[in-house]
């Protein structure tokens, strides 16, 4: 392999930020790393994204020790990466919810994520030995749900195929907020490499429907306010576009997976080069986009074997 992910040389330590979005809610946000969120109820807590292992799960944990002693009763996963399901035991929940089609892509694909993630982003899993396993939930649902912790209900629906085919969102009604997982991004790349291009333009129309006053995204600062949020879902739908027509194009005229690299690179560099994990995403990205414009709906599985190959044959 001529040079290493991008990823593999990102050790530098990320600053944390335990911002309130809402009466009772939080977004636990790490320059760009993956953000978790808090939401309290009456009588105990729901934390959304578990993190990388259970040694980051504390980190989290501490900061919901700032705000309340109320018991962690829920933990939601937006969807099944590894990054954001594998420290779940740390929480020690009771219920632990997914989607359907998010659980079903644990049982697909969920080691091999595992294996793929870790070998390409090493800092994110600080404290790997301490993972007990694959992580499944006690509770799944297709479509909608909601959860009462009190009298605060919150709602947990699947707006659309976007990062993952399960991704979910969550909505706290009584304060109009929502935490979106990977769907929105915030000065972050998304990662495409299980993603729908074509599908997510109507996926955040979904979010954009509820005309929320704030959102906790899946990377990226806290979006308070209803011009951050618009800013926020405008420039994902952006890059998401950005990545995906010139990959077409190129995969149209029956170029060559390089070839879309040079295309997205072209057309993605001047907006997003300076986005959180740009350089650790691209290639994924590129290899997904030129995938789905040959007509590959469901996303081939990544394994740390693809990767380097992928890798290798972008270097060409």
């Amino acid at each position: 392999m001529a040079k290493a992910f991008a990823s593999q040389g990102d050790l530098s330590e990320k600053k944390i930020t335990f911002d309130e979005i809402g009466e009772g809610l939080y977004a636990f946000t790490a320059e760009g790393d993956p953000n978790s969120g808090v939401i309290i109820g009456d009588d105990s807590v729901m934390i959304v994204e578990a993190q990388a292992t259970p040694r980051l799960a504390e980190k989290v944990i501490e900061k919901v020790r700032g705000v309340t002693d109320k018991p962690i009763s829920h933990l939601v996963l937006t969807h099944y990466h590894a990054v954001r399901v594998l420290g779940a035991s740390a929480f020690d929940a009771g219920q632990v919810i997914m989607s359907d089609a998010a659980r079903a892509m644990v049982v697909e694909r969920g080691q091999e994520d595992w294996d793929s993630e870790f070998q390409r982003f090493p800092r994110l899993f600080e404290g790997h030995e301490s993972i007990p396993g694959l992580t499944w939930p006690t509770t799944t649902f297709s479509d909608r749900m909601s959860v009462y912790l009190g009298k605060r209900r919150i709602d947990l629906m699947q707006p659309g195929r976007a990062h993952t085919a399960g991704d979910i969102a969550i909505h706290v009604p009584d304060q109009n907020v929502m935490f979106t997982g990977d769907i929105v991004e915030d000065h972050s790349a998304c990662y495409c490499g299980d993603g729908h291009f074509a599908d997510w333009g109507n996926t955040l129309d979904n979010i954009a429907a509820f005309d929320v006053d704030a959102i906790a995204p899946g990377r990226g600062g806290a979006l308070i306010g209803k011009e951050a949020v618009a800013r926020a879902i405008a420039s994902t739908r952006d890059f998401v576009d950005s990545t995906y027509a010139p990959a077409a194009k190129v995969a149209a005229r029956g170029g060559s997976l390089k070839e879309a690299w040079d295309a997205v690179r072209a057309s993605c560099d001047p907006k997003f080069k300076d986005y959180a994990i740009y350089e650790h995403c691209l290639p994924f990205n590129v290899a997904r986009a030129y995938d789905e414009a040959r007509g590959i709906d469901t996303p081939r599985i990544w394994t740390a074997q693809r990767d380097l190959e992928m890798w290798d044959a972008l270097q060409g």
